[in-house]
């Protein structure tokens, strides 16, 4: 798998990531899959994640969920919250829920690649071999990134692009075989 997804956008700091639900390069358990897979016990859950040391000018996060591995030709995106306040370092097991119950004020859920405006689960086709699932959290240098509240996640990141300071990652696998 040689596709990374951040191999052409400009080089930023770097900053931690980490949660308690998923641990990097391992799989993701069953309550992060779709309900929409075949997997017992997915729930949809969006994972816990926790930040620190973004950098320096930080005025708010956004938090994207991407699978470069689906069959589409240009990965699927899962999940995508803008204008997170940088008082923020912390969303709970579920935040990405259809109601965004666990996001702070202010903050927003973009439609995802299936249009929903929640986090939808790993779901990749059973037999496609092993998918990458990049948790990311954004730090950028505008309170507001100014998309619509329809557009689409990879709008949002050509958005982004001028205005990322740094960036968190965390990778979890998934698979149905």
């Amino acid at each position: 798998m040689n596709n990374n997804p951040f191999s052409k956008l400009p080089e930023v700091a770097v900053f931690q990531l980490e949660s308690n639900d998923i641990v990097e390069g391992h799989p993701l358990p069953a309550q992060h899959y779709s309900e929409m897979s075949t997997l017992e016990g997915s729930k949809d859950l969006s994972p816990h994640l926790k930040w620190s040391g973004a950098p320096d000018g930080t005025k708010s996060f956004v938090v994207t969920a991407y699978d470069p591995d689906a069959p589409t030709g240009s990965g699927l995106w899962h999940w995508a919250v803008i204008n997170i306040p940088a008082s923020v370092t912390e969303l709970p097991t579920g935040a990405g829920d259809e109601y965004s119950s666990g996001l702070p004020q202010g903050s927003l859920q973009l439609p995802n690649d299936l249009r929903l405006d929640r986090f939808i689960g790993a779901a990749p086709p059973a037999g496609h071999g092993p998918h990458r699932y990049y948790f990311v959290v954004h730090a950028l240098d505008v309170e507001n990134i100014s998309v619509a509240p329809n557009s689409t996640p990879a709008l949002l990141g050509f958005t982004m692009l001028s205005h990322t300071l740094g960036r968190a990652v965390l990778m979890a696998t998934g698979e149905i075989k």
